[in-house]
């Protein structure tokens, strides 16, 4: 099975909001996922809160041969980690 890191649209006319999950390269943009490993919202104000990913996951799925969409690889470089997110939920540095 071949799996693809791709954006997954949620949201309302006007107002979308992208899921980043694995899914097979067969399925449709809004079909069934493999896992969910982020999101994407373009309308965030805050950019550290625009582009959040599970790393370590997005890292284990290319490392087993997924491969990022275009877009996706443009947006991870720029994303913000989950897990470090969750740690420090209010965003004050240690």
């Amino acid at each position: 099975m071949a799996v693809k890191i791709r954006l997954k649209r949620f949201g309302r006319k006007n107002r979308a909001f992208w899921r980043i999950n694995a899914v097979d390269h067969r399925s449709p943009r809004d079909g069934k996922v493999i896992e969910e490993l982020g999101y994407y919202d373009p309308i965030a104000k805050d950019p550290a809160r625009r582009v959040v990913v599970n790393k370590a996951r997005v890292e284990h799925w290319i490392k087993v041969g997924a491969l990022p969409s275009d877009t996706v690889a443009g947006l991870l470089k720029t994303a913000t980690d989950s897990g470090a997110a969750a740690a420090n939920p209010a965003g004050v540095s240690a």
